[in-house]
């Protein structure tokens, strides 16, 4: 009896076509939030799950007795109980080393479009407002020869730091483990402590991954050390940052703009950045290209595969349970 699968997105026909040549795939074909319940009932006979955006809670992994396998279509892993799987002794793979280089191209687009207040120029001249050349005409800030402050240095951070060399920016990082010299000297970074980075960035680049530790780590405290004309962007997890906060600064000009492509409450975003004009907002595209989330559901596709027939996927989050029996 082949295995069977569960897709929570319609993740295209290459990825479903590398798991139906040796699997039964039951594929979502709605491109919407999955209700826990309509996921557990899915799941009551999976051998494994690909998922994509959606949650996996603790109480679904319980109930889900055949579950073997989990692939999660992406790198953050906050949306699931990796706990309960590890528990459960079920791995679960990412998506790591795929989508970092098309997160940094939005980062840095994000940075670009907030010191040049891009959205606003843009409708400035929907709205017929543009009628003659004005010297003042909403004044930007300049990014070249500037000082990027990476809050986090793993790949996307390092990613951004090589886009930014090509702007000659400085480049300052906080991150728990120092990067190899060799790294450090390839891209012209610094090691700093988090106040130092704070305090001498003019933009400000959060890239570290969402766990107790980090969330809020960006506060009150860390946006009242930026410069009035520094600007904050985030492309990681919205609970990171202190979006209240980070609203009230913006507000009151403690810092000079924002870019974000992620919020705390996703689709929900603080009523006071949606109608401030110095902060530029995405709806989490940080992945968001037709080769990237190809080659992510291609990535998870083969994870789950491997899996499946006890191969060693080189993206485990949980790999102390790669060796134990499966199930209950």
């Amino acid at each position: 009896m082949n295995p069977r699968i569960y897709i929570t997105r319609p993740v295209g026909r290459e990825a479903v076509e590398i798991l139906s040549a040796c699997c039964d795939v039951n594929c979502r074909e709605q491109d919407l939030p999955l209700p826990p319940a309509e996921l557990a009932e899915a799941l009551r006979d999976t051998d494994g799950l690909m998922l994509a955006g959606a949650r996996l809670p603790g109480d679904v992994v319980a109930q889900a007795s055949c579950l073997r396998a989990v692939s999660s279509v992406g790198v953050g892993y906050d949306n699931l109980d990796l706990a309960a799987c590890t528990a459960r002794h079920i791995p679960v793979t990412n998506t790591v080393g795929v989508v970092e280089e098309t997160t940094a191209d939005l980062a840095f687009a994000l940075l670009l479009a907030a010191a040049r207040r891009l959205p606003e120029c843009d409708r400035y001249v929907r709205e017929g407002h543009w009628r003659y050349w004005q010297w003042t005409l909403l004044w930007g800030a300049d990014v070249y020869g500037k000082t990027l402050g990476l809050y986090g240095f793993g790949n996307i951070g390092q990613a951004m730091a090589r886009r930014a060399r090509g702007f000659n920016m400085r480049i300052l990082y906080c991150s728990r483990r120092r990067a190899a010299e060799s790294v450090e000297q390839a891209l012209g970074a610094q090691r700093v402590d988090k106040d130092t980075l704070f305090a001498e960035a003019d933009f400000i680049s959060v890239h570290v991954a969402l766990n107790a530790g980090t969330r809020h780590s960006v506060g009150a405290a860390e946006l009242a050390r930026m410069k009035p004309s520094a600007y904050l962007i985030n492309t990681s997890r919205g609970a990171v940052v202190d979006e209240e906060s980070l609203a009230e600064a913006l507000q009151q000009h403690a810092i000079a703009g924002a870019g974000l492509d992620v919020f705390e409450q996703e689709p929900h975003v603080h009523p006071t950045l949606l109608a401030l004009p110095n902060v530029v907002l995405a709806p989490h595209v940080g992945s968001g290209t037709a080769e990237t989330r190809a080659r992510m559901a291609r990535v998870a596709a083969q994870n789950l595969l491997d899996l499946l027939e006890g191969k060693r996927p080189k993206t485990l989050l949980n790999p102390e349970v790669f060796d134990r029996p499966t199930g209950v």
